[in-house]
């Protein structure tokens, strides 16, 4: 970036005006402190990966933006469900549009007095403007402006607070709370864009106490070492082996990071595993190789496929630096972010079965740390996880 003048800035408030300009271009996209704290996008700012639905309306992915403006009423909704978390969304109306944000939604809502919450974006004149909760809460208006604006909702057990560029304008408790759902973008009337659709889950707990190996066994008879490391981090050596939680997760979010100490390792967590059992449960393949210099042809599935059901779209961690790592898995849904970013979405459509090798898993299983081969050397720290609440 070059700027001419024939009165140079000071340095100070040149790097201040580079360093502004950089955070303009940064849309649809996560700081280091924001990847720290578990944020993952719900948008890539280029596709609609990740959502479903919305049939007959002209959504589309474009320009850093998701938008829609005419068509069949109707929500463009996350594959994934998710029940307590906190939420930023970006969005701009056109001044008599009606459209919301639709939070632990099923993908056609009937009543959102019921079956869901809206958060509305509509004109004063509407009888729940921007800022309300349809059929559950009234706001006072006058926050429509026409211009991008920010909704922060946070979202835990029956509470709800939604802030709007900043300002509290809703404080809503249910007596009756629905536990989880889809996030939901409604086309009602008018036009609408969205942008910076942030999700951070709330309510994961340690699973791995950075000490000891309370809480997890190792699979006997097997060559790989697993061990705590002074600095708290989990790592495993050598393979095959496995080793496995005594906590079990059926409908879970699960929150970890990941280092690999050599190139094109090859590591995995398993999950809704069956217990006592070897490598048997869905994977969650680790393995950063890609082809030719194209990050879209993954080596062996690559990082955060769901390992031969679903290659990774794109290889997005890099060998020899920590990388974040988090999967959802809601019934016979599953999806993986890797650095926030959303690499995997697949849905088992196989016949249930108690083995998932043969077929859909529900159960509760085990998560299982897997050691692959003899060139095994990875590193795990900051494992965190929570059952998602019953819809």
């Amino acid at each position: 970036m070059y700027f001419a003048s024939r009165y140079p800035l000071p340095l100070a408030a040149f790097l201040l005006l580079a360093t502004s300009l950089r955070a303009v271009e940064a849309h649809n996209a996560l700081t280091p402190e924001e990847l720290a704290e578990g944020w993952i996008l719900l948008f890539d700012g280029e596709t609609e990966f990740g959502w479903k639905g919305a049939k007959g309306a002209n959504w589309k992915a474009a320009g850093g933006v998701i938008s829609v403006s005419e068509g069949e009423p109707g929500l463009l909704s996350t594959s994934s469900e998710f029940g307590d978390y906190q939420l930023k969304v970006d969005f701009r109306a056109a001044p008599q549009t009606n459209s919301g944000i639709f939070l632990r939604t099923p993908p056609m809502p009937v009543d959102p007095a019921a079956d869901c919450y809206e958060l509305n974006i509509a004109a004063d004149e509407n009888p729940f403007p921007t800022g309300s909760f349809v059929k559950r809460r009234k706001t006072d208006g006058g926050h429509t402006t026409g211009r991008w604006q920010r909704y922060d909702v946070t979202a835990r057990a029956n509470r709800f607070t939604v802030r709007l560029d900043g300002r509290l304008v809703l404080d809503y408790t249910d007596p009756k709370p629905l536990g989880r759902g889809a996030i939901g973008l409604q086309l009602n009337s008018g036009a609408v864009e969205f942008r910076d659709i942030k999700l951070r889950p709330l309510g994961l707990e340690p699973i791995f106490n950075g000490r000891d190996l309370a809480g997890w066994h190792e699979f006997a008879g097997k060559p790989s070492v697993f061990s705590v490391a002074e600095r708290g981090e989990l790592n495993v050596k050598n393979g095959p082996g496995q080793l496995e939680s005594e906590a079990r997760f059926a409908d879970f979010l699960l929150q970890l990071e990941v280092f690999s100490n050599g190139k094109h390792l090859n590591s995995g967590i398993f999950f809704r595993a069956i217990p006592g059992e070897f490598w048997n449960g869905y994977e969650s393949q680790i393995q950063n190789g890609f082809v030719g210099g194209d990050r879209t042809r993954p080596l062996d599935f690559g990082t955060g496929a769901i390992y031969r059901r679903q290659k990774a779209r794109k290889v997005v961690p890099n060998d020899f630096e920590w990388f974040h790592k988090t999967l959802a898995v809601s019934g016979d849904h599953m999806a993986v972010w890797v650095n926030g970013y959303q690499v995997s979405d697949w849905t088992d459509t196989r016949a249930p079965n108690a083995n998932p090798r043969n077929g859909l898993r529900r159960e509760a299983g085990t998560l299982i740390i897997q050691g692959h081969d003899p060139t095994t050397d990875l590193s795990f720290r900051n494992l965190r996880a929570a059952e998602t609440p019953a819809r």
